[in-house]
């Protein structure tokens, strides 16, 4: 089985922000992660990411807020997406 994408989303906002959100059905969980899922879910504004919510390999689940990158707990699909755009209206307002 190859990686499947299940979701592919992009938006810019009024004020010229990117939105993006990707995740893949992945057929092994990337290491460290145990899930079956890679995602890049990112907020960019002017250049630069100020959230971004992804995992890498050697790194599992992470997440960049205003310039820091932090641990993230990963539970479901739905709750990261929660998360995210959560994190994304907190600096839009």
């Amino acid at each position: 089985m190859k990686a499947e994408l299940i979701y592919d989303f992009k938006n810019v906002t009024p004020d010229g922000g990117i939105i993006q959100m990707i995740v893949w059905k992945v057929p092994s969980p990337v290491p460290p992660t145990t899930h079956g899922f890679k995602y890049r879910l990112v907020y960019i504004v002017q250049g630069l990411r100020v959230v971004g919510f992804d995992n890498e390999r050697g790194k599992g689940d992470h997440c960049h807020l205003d310039g820091k990158q932090l641990p993230y707990e990963f539970s479901s699909l739905e709750t990261l997406i929660e998360d995210f755009i959560r994190e994304v209206d907190k600096r839009r307002k």
